[in-house]
């Protein structure tokens, strides 16, 4: 796999214009896992906005307050290590909020099928 991602690399380094080069070798460009990470990372936060379609008795709480915390520590993490990684800090943020709201409405649905 990594002489594919080496082929498309070199290909990439012949292709892109002088404008974008400062992207594109950046320490956290997508030559990097560093920015493949928070682009894949995405389609969690899409399934969490989507999960605002379920009926609230089917939510997980469980998983959305495992996913807010891990989103929300993570985030973190992301502003400590080097090279810094605002893009997958953001991601992660998003997840945590995301999450957490989702929890927050399926406690007060849960509390409201009590009383």
């Amino acid at each position: 796999m990594s002489r594919v991602y080496r082929a498309l690399v070199a290909v990439g380094d012949r292709a892109v214009p002088a404008k974008l080069r400062p992207l594109w070798e950046h320490e956290a460009g997508p030559k990097t896992v560093f920015f493949w990470a928070p682009a894949f990372k995405w389609a969690l936060v899409a399934a969490s906005l989507d999960d605002y379609r379920r009926p609230l008795d089917k939510v997980s709480t469980t998983q959305s307050a495992t996913l807010a915390a891990t989103g929300l520590i993570w985030t973190r993490y992301c502003l400590v290590i080097r090279p810094i990684n605002y893009s997958l800090s953001l991601c992660n943020f998003m997840l945590g909020a995301a999450n957490a709201y989702q929890c927050f409405r399926a406690y007060r649905f849960q509390n409201a099928m009590k009383h």
